[in-house]
């Protein structure tokens, strides 16, 4: 039986994207964002945002700010490195290990050896650095399989997944660990950066927009969530949790750690991405092997919707007020437009009743509905050139009005994702349009060809979002 009552010193603060109203009594934010309602006494323990667990009452609060997603963990004790086993699988990347176990200095590894053509051998030297195992499989079987192997061959309170193609950074470990003081979290992932952000034009891309990198800022990682989910390539896990759920499903080849992030959440654990920990990425940027990677990527999600259900997979979610006053302005009419202004009225008439409570109700429903509604374009403009691109691509032949719509909102998505994810050092934005629309032509054309593997469209249905 588990417990999840948060130890005394533990702390949590409020994420500065949320907004607070009626003295701090009513919380608005989270992903997907939520209404949270605190008693009096609840709201003065928060304070100027940070809560400190020092009783019962202060544990309960700070787990519902937690569970509700209003606010980010700040715990205070740290576990043992000496209770962490990293555990590298491997096939035919000898030189890649060899770099990995150089920044490893002084761990505990296990080494899976998943069939290379060359069985790995470790020189004696490098036990001076790190204490390593290695177990091999005569016959690939998969990361998968791999990663479950040295889980089970471990013994220690936590492992630590990194492949053999990431290097961590100083300081990795003890950021994720502190997370599992938390009695209640079974897996931390850390910040995916790229080994290199500069050679050519399709490494700076990869380090402004690389698949495996899933931003700055801090998350619970929820299937429904705005990350949704963390890559295989670096996590810290608890070790029963992961047994206790059967580690990684052997018969994915791709979207595995999906899989295993649902699964981990289904049984009731909480999960946590932490960007102040950095891994480096040895990203994929000759152009034939990064389009080939980012159609394998798409493939996965058929599978995933088998697994878990088509909602939890659906390319576009977003509720159906948005969708009909989209297509209302799109037409351009007088008839339209008036369409469209009506429906966002009745929409914002509802969701004004959420907020009777508050102060100014209209005005703060007026704000979430502006928000809602520019976030489902946005949604809506992506979609179309990534997940629906062959749709997009016929109806564009067909209709001069579209292609005309296509265009610009291919354009405008592209150049706002660009915004978005600028970096120092980046491209430019018209080489990273060109890039980010071949990047979605990759991930769509490999979405579509796993459903029809799958024989299912279910991979491809939009749905509303859960309420």
């Amino acid at each position: 039986m588990r417990h999840d009552r948060l130890p005394d010193g533990f702390g949590v603060r409020i994420d500065p994207r949320v907004r607070a109203y009626s003295g701090g009594r009513i919380l608005i934010g989270g992903s997907p964002a939520r209404l949270l309602r605190l008693a009096p006494e609840a709201a003065e323990m928060i304070g100027d945002g940070y809560l400190e667990v020092t009783d019962p009452k202060s544990a309960v609060v700070a787990r519902r700010l937690l569970d509700s997603g209003v606010a980010n963990p700040r715990p205070q004790l740290l576990p043992s490195l000496d209770d962490v086993t990293v555990i590298v699988p491997l096939r035919n990347n000898a030189d890649g290990l060899a770099r990995l176990l150089a920044a490893l200095r002084g761990h505990t590894v296990i080494v899976v050896d998943d069939g290379s053509d060359r069985p790995v051998r470790i020189p004696e030297s490098r036990g001076t650095r790190c204490r390593v195992t290695v177990l091999r499989h005569d016959e690939g079987q998969g990361p998968s399989a791999a990663r479950n192997a040295g889980l089970r061959a471990a013994t220690t309170e936590f492992v630590a997944f990194l492949d053999a193609d990431v290097v961590p950074r100083s300081g990795w470990l003890e950021v994720m660990l502190g997370h599992f003081s938390d009695p209640e979290v079974a897996l931390v992932a850390p910040r995916i950066v790229a080994l290199d952000p500069e050679s050519n034009a399709l490494a700076r891309y990869e380090h402004t927009r690389s698949s495996l990198d899933l931003g700055r800022r801090e998350a619970a990682v929820q299937s429904r969530g705005l990350v949704s989910y963390v890559p295989s390539a670096a996590l810290l896990v608890r070790r029963q949790a992961l047994l206790a759920e059967g580690g990684f499903d052997e018969s994915m080849r791709v979207a595995e750690d999906v899989d295993l992030c649902w699964r981990l959440e289904r049984a009731g654990w909480r999960l946590r991405y932490e960007p102040a920990a950095h891994v480096a990425h040895d990203h994929r940027v000759s152009f034939p092997s990064w389009f080939a990677r980012k159609l394998f990527y798409g493939t996965g999600a058929a599978s995933l919707a088998e697994r878990h259900g088509k909602g939890m997979v659906a390319p576009l979610s977003v509720p159906p007020w948005m969708v009909v006053a989209s297509l209302l302005f799109a037409t351009m009419s007088k008839w339209g437009l008036l369409g469209g202004v009506v429906t966002l009225v009745t929409a914002l008439a509802r969701l004004r009743r959420v907020f009777t409570a508050l102060d100014n109700p209209t005005r703060i429903a007026s704000i979430y509905l502006a928000r809602g509604f520019f976030s489902g374009l946005w949604q809506l403009a992506s979609a179309m050139c990534r997940h629906y691109w062959p749709v997009t691509l016929l109806a564009m032949l067909a209709s001069r009005r579209i292609r005309r719509i296509a265009v610009t909102m291919a354009v405008a998505d592209g150049l706002a994702d660009w915004f978005t994810h600028r970096d120092a050092g980046g491209l430019d934005p018209f080489r990273y349009l060109a890039y980010k629309r071949l990047d979605d032509i990759a991930y769509g054309t490999g979405l579509w060809l796993g459903a029809y593997r799958a024989r299912s469209v279910e991979a491809l249905e939009p749905t509303a979002p859960a309420r």
